[in-house]
């Protein structure tokens, strides 16, 4: 029997359009190490985030977050849209990819500087590095792809411009640094509008579902793994309790709602033209960041439960309420209502104001109603803390609590009104 002789990947490849009707189109081993790549940075934006707003800088904390989650979700975009219409696997390709992977760790290394500093020097490095990794993808396209070479050339020219704006960027006065951000990413925005303007890529939408999909699960999962680090940290500091439970199991519990809602309806259906890709795609970045971002605020209530926090419960349950309730508002916007409109779409944008509500009630978190403060310190279901011997009650109350029903703390064991 003759063995099969080995074939050899090429090094270089021509980059013609892929069709968008490949059957079988799946994810690729390259773009699956590529998320993982992004989500540390994604990580690291949403550590940033937990730190700065339990340390009660919300209004620091917000704008940083908002405008590094922007550079990370638009290099993976991207990388994701092209790979869908031009993916060659050659190692020239490979290569290119290995380029952007390493600016997103450069970005993710400058996460800390930007939170504490508001530096965005390394940030915009590693950005700029990604972004001009892209321009010779798309010069490789110009080259190979004669049918679609002025909207490669697009591209190419394109995203080189505005990356001369983002190192000019650097050296503005701080008065303009705001405007010349929302000026950037607009105009990062528009390159794709322009480039396919008269001619379009041949993207895959099954593909792209499945990619966004995909990453979708890494982001939910990374908030799950912030939270149950901030459990953890809890945990080894003794400060355990069965109101750390139960918010380990309400974070669980909605994160798990969340990837429910995402994948309750197919994606790739909603893909038939450029525009609805464009607003499908685009509008991800409120997905993406709202769901890393629901992490951050799992592990800001974790240090507002074991009293490590600036913030009160009111601005705490704001923390988990504001990111759920802006994945709410996307998802339904994104995958519910344009498959169906009715009363029963009604759901999710009354299940937000809800959630909304909800840190405003008597019970802003619902892991400590009222009641429940004392016995949370009392720490009596920490096995490394057992509950110290109770002090004889105060023998009379005072005439002050006369007709009040009073309550007991576990820790002093006083009767208070």
């Amino acid at each position: 029997m003759t063995r099969p002789v080995p074939t050899r990947r090429p090094w270089y490849r021509p980059m013609v359009a892929r069709h968008p009707d490949q059957p079988h189109r799946v994810a690729t081993p390259l773009e699956l190490f590529f998320d993982l790549c992004f989500v540390v940075a994604v990580a690291q934006a949403a550590g940033a985030l937990h730190h700065d707003v339990t340390a009660d800088h919300i209004g620091h904390a917000v704008p940083s977050y908002l405008m590094v989650f922007f550079a990370i979700w638009w290099a993976w975009m991207n990388f994701t849209w092209f790979a869908s219409a031009y993916d060659t696997d050659d190692d020239i390709y490979r290569l290119t990819t290995l380029v952007q992977i390493a600016g997103a760790l450069v970005l993710a290394a400058g996460v800390p500087r930007a939170f504490k500093d508001a530096d965005f020097t390394v940030i915009t490095y590693g950005y700029v590095l990604m972004r001009l990794a892209m321009v010779v993808q798309w010069l490789r396209v110009a080259r190979s792809d004669p049918e679609r070479r002025s909207a490669a050339l697009r591209y190419a020219g394109g995203i080189t411009v505005v990356q001369l704006g983002w190192v000019l960027r650097l050296h503005l006065p701080d008065s303009l640094l705001t405007v010349s951000f929302v000026l950037l990413v607009l105009a990062d925005l528009a390159v794709p509008i322009w480039a396919e303007r008269l001619q379009k890529t041949t993207w895959h939408p099954h593909h792209i579902a499945e990619r966004y999909g995909l990453f979708t699960i890494i982001v939910l999962g990374e908030s799950i793994l912030a939270a149950s680090i901030a459990v953890q940290s809890a945990v080894d500091a003794d400060l355990g309790d069965a109101g750390l439970l139960t918010l380990a199991c309400a974070g669980i519990v909605v994160v798990f709602a969340m990837w429910w809602l995402y994948f309750d309806r197919p994606a790739h259906d909603l893909l038939t033209s450029f525009r609805a890709g464009i607003l499908w795609g685009y509008g991800h970045y409120l997905i993406f960041a709202s769901a890393a971002a629901v992490g951050a605020g799992l592990a800001v209530a974790v240090d507002h439960e074991i009293h490590v926090s600036h913030l009160g419960s009111v601005a705490t349950g704001y923390a988990v309420a504001v990111p759920v309730t802006v994945y709410l508002v996307s998802v339904w916007l994104l995958h519910v209502w344009p498959h169906q409109r009715g009363p029963s779409t009604v759901a999710y944008p009354l299940t937000a104001v809800l959630v909304l509500v909800a840190p405003l009630t008597p019970a802003p978190l619902p892991w400590s109603p009222p009641c429940w403060p004392s016995w949370s310190r009392s720490r009596s279901w920490s096995p490394a803390a057992p509950t110290p011997p109770p002090r004889p009650p105060t023998p009379t109350p005072t005439p002050s609590i006369k007709g009040k029903r009073p309550w007991i703390d576990l820790q002093t064991t006083t009767i208070r009104p």
